[in-house]
């Protein structure tokens, strides 16, 4: 029976890797730099276009299932896109911290910042980049503070998304979401973390 640490990744596109290969998407990438023998993808449930409340009514309710003894949480950018107010935002999170409370220790749980996609070369199809990226810096502010105030890490990525804007590279074939090669960039940052957590060094 396999010892490894049972991971589950909550969020929308960015954790499924909309636009990527299976094994380019970050969970996927940190279990690799990992090693499975410290720890298993158990599930990927991130869905593209989920916002907050999705995670809380269609994500969370699997974890009695899976049993999950890691988990990471990235959603708030579809929050941004669909002009959900901040003080929902904040509440949708407190629910979901809670839920997750129940369900693992905060300190196996591990949030990443959302990307800054306005950097990327359909950033403008979603609205005013200017407004749309202070969006995404208002609720990574809030779900960062929120998420502190829990004793839980939080890995921000946001710089490393903007490269996205004088390199190409970093950006995958649909012009929108990020790259294997970027979320490489991302795993470098969130491996430590994991792996300290975990009572490993990376």
């Amino acid at each position: 029976m396999s010892s490894a640490v049972r991971f589950v990744a909550l969020g929308d596109s960015y954790t499924i890797g909309t636009s990527v290969a299976e094994g380019d998407r970050w969970p996927n990438q940190l279990v690799r730099m990992l090693g499975p023998d410290l720890l298993e993808l158990t599930a990927n449930l991130g869905v593209n276009g989920y916002t907050s409340v999705d995670v809380l009514e269609f994500e969370l309710p699997a974890l009695e299932r899976l049993r999950p003894e890691f988990v990471s949480l990235l959603v708030g950018v579809n929050d941004v896109v669909q002009a959900v107010p901040a003080e929902r935002y904040h509440r949708n999170l407190r629910e979901i911290f809670d839920s997750l409370a129940a369900h693992v220790d905060p300190g196996r749980t591990v949030v990443v910042t959302t990307p800054d996609y306005t950097a990327t070369p359909h950033g403008g199809d979603y609205g005013d980049r200017a407004k749309q990226r202070a969006g995404i810096l208002r609720n990574n502010a809030i779900m960062a503070g929120m998420a502190r105030e829990r004793g839980i890490r939080v890995v921000d990525i946001f710089d490393i998304s903007e490269r996205a804007e004088h390199d190409r590279a970093l950006v995958a074939n649909d012009g929108l979401h990020p790259s294997g090669r970027q979320y490489a960039l991302w795993v470098e940052r969130i491996a430590p973390v994991v792996a300290s957590r975990l009572g490993q060094r990376v």
